[in-house]
């Protein structure tokens, strides 16, 4: 099984949102959200709409994820890719070259962003 893992936030899920996500799954068999924390989202003073329990919810709701995981730290991703034994990891192109030390573990992929959809950092 190809197991894909992508993160974010994903206040007020939009087109782009699913767009990323269908792409993401079809890069695998299993696609693994990590979603920042209300906690994780102050450190980096970013206010969210919806809380943790309900972009949870949200996400578990769509199709193409087939788990959601809490991200509470920038640094955690090495040892979510370890432990789900993840094949592919997925980020817009807007993070392009952040990720690039993890491609000693796993490939690692930056999407094109749906052009219709406004960056939302």
């Amino acid at each position: 099984m190809k197991r894909v893992i992508t993160y974010g936030t994903f206040d007020l899920i939009h087109y782009g949102h699913i767009n990323l996500l269908e792409r993401a799954k079809k890069m695998g068999d299993y696609l693994i959200v990590g979603l920042s924390t209300n906690q994780f989202n102050e450190e980096k003073n970013k206010k969210c709409y919806f809380s943790f329990e309900e972009r949870k919810r949200l996400l578990e709701a769509i199709r193409y994820v087939d788990l959601v995981i809490p991200e509470e730290c920038w640094e955690q991703k090495r040892s979510d890719i370890e432990m789900y034994h993840v094949d592919t990891f997925v980020m817009g192109d807007d993070w392009s070259g952040k990720f690039d030390d993890l491609k000693d573990i796993c490939d690692v992929v930056y999407l094109s962003r749906t052009p219709e959809v406004p960056q939302q950092r």
